[in-house]
């Protein structure tokens, strides 16, 4: 029940974010004194609706987002009465219009940012410095979490690690007296001061007892641990082919980094700024990659288990976030509602019709070719005709669509998911 809860909830945060986006557009355009004359909630039927001034505003039947109407959004407009024709959106200067465009995704912006510093403030934001690859986690601070049992020959298949048994032995730094959460400051007459520079020179030692210094609680120890010889596996590919090292029985502790980091209601303006970037950068990423996990996508539909990296639908989050009320994770939700805020935001932006970044493309490029025109003394060309981009305009709506369909039917029949439910 708490599942279909959070499901319900995050689907109306969304609508709510999504009607905000609307309600920017249609704010700054009323400010510079541009005709508004629709505001709705949805799509569909219309289920009530109600005027106020020149604008009416209304809920329609399906809750799958909102528009505003812009009197004269184009010059190819031919709704526009002529009472209004001084007032169309396309007679503004290039400059306001820009702002009107942009104001959606700004609205997704400061959504996202109010978020992250609720959460900054609350229950903390994901650390961004947390490792995210095997070379981040090289580059760490030399705390070791210590392992028990130690394999000297590595086994074939997943077996459970009992000393005296297929190969095992008991952990060379555990049976010296290390712990987890140590921090390894010499090894031998090396000093140490990343992690993959611990695990490099254990591997170049000779066998045998060798000094370990170690920091804990502040206080400065020294351990022998006696090295033992064992086959392991390159340090960055775990699917190399082995080679006998020594080994001490240590790994990195991941504990020695925090996943969560809150902050003072200061902090959290930077904390926001820097996770805010991180997102950024992710999300352009991402939608580089979007071309690449269509056909996993696909895969995923005729019976392929889902690849975790592949897009999601508003249906896939809002199941995420179903997921994360059930199981106490509020981060999660909220990592997620600022995570596809961002993204709605950006993807807006992109210069294609008949996203909003297209029509801002298209007016700034209307603004240059007449500045150009100028310059050569020639007579402005005027305005774009809209309707010779409508081919490439119904291109993007296709495969837009298309797309959408996509990831709404993996998004229902094969999942992504956090926790095993």
């Amino acid at each position: 029940m708490l599942y279909w809860v959070g499901v319900a909830a995050f689907a109306l945060a969304i609508l709510i974010s999504v009607s905000l986006h609307e309600f920017g557009h249609m704010l700054t355009a009323k400010a510079f004194g541009m005709k508004v004359s629709r505001y709705f909630v949805g799509f569909g039927p219309t289920l009530f609706s109600f005027q106020r001034g020149e604008t009416e505003y209304g809920l329609k039947g399906i809750p799958l987002g909102g528009f505003c109407k812009i009197v004269g959004m184009t010059p190819q407009d031919d709704d526009v009465a002529p009472e209004d024709q001084p007032r169309a959106m396309w007679r503004f200067p290039v400059w306001k219009r820009t702002i009107v465009m942009s104001a959606g995704s700004i609205t997704h912006f400061l959504l996202a940012a109010v978020a992250a510093w609720f959460a900054a403030i609350s229950i903390g934001l994901p650390n961004t410095a947390y490792p995210q690859t095997d070379a981040d986690t090289l580059a760490q601070k030399p705390v070791i979490s210590i392992t028990e049992c130690t394999w000297i020959t590595l086994p074939a298949t997943q077996q459970t690690c009992t000393p005296g048994q297929n190969g095992a032995v008991a952990g060379p730094a555990y049976a010296a007296g290390l712990r987890d959460g140590d921090l390894i400051t010499q090894v031998g007459s090396t000093p140490i001061t990343s992690y993959g520079q611990l695990t490099q020179v254990i591997r170049s030692l000779p066998a045998g007892r060798t000094p370990f210094t170690y920091e804990r609680n502040g206080t400065t120890a020294t351990a022998q641990v006696d090295l033992i010889a064992a086959q392991r596996a390159p340090v960055t590919d775990s699917a190399g082919a082995t080679t006998t090292v020594s080994v001490a029985g240590v790994g990195w502790d991941e504990r020695s980094v925090p996943t969560m980091i809150k902050s003072s209601p200061v902090e959290a303006f930077g904390a926001t700024a820097d996770y805010g970037w991180f997102i950024v950068k992710n999300t352009f990423a991402s939608l580089k990659k979007i071309p690449d996990k269509i056909p996993a996508l696909w895969h995923s539909i005729t019976g392929a288990e889902r690849d975790p990296e592949t897009p999601i639908s508003v249906v896939g989050a809002s199941r995420l976030g179903g997921e994360a009320l059930e199981h106490g994770v509020p981060e999660l939700f909220l990592n997620v509602f600022i995570s596809l805020n961002v993204f709605i935001g950006i993807f807006n932006l992109l210069p294609l019709l008949p996203l909003d970044g297209g029509h801002i493309a298209i007016a700034w490029y209307e603004r240059v070719r007449s500045w150009l025109y100028a310059r050569f003394r020639k007579p402005d060309p005027g305005r774009v005709d809209y309707y010779k981009l409508m081919p490439v305009t119904y291109a993007v709506i296709l495969i837009g669509g298309a797309f959408t369909l996509l990831t709404v039917t993996a998004d229902l029949v094969n999942p992504i998911t956090i926790f095993n439910r």
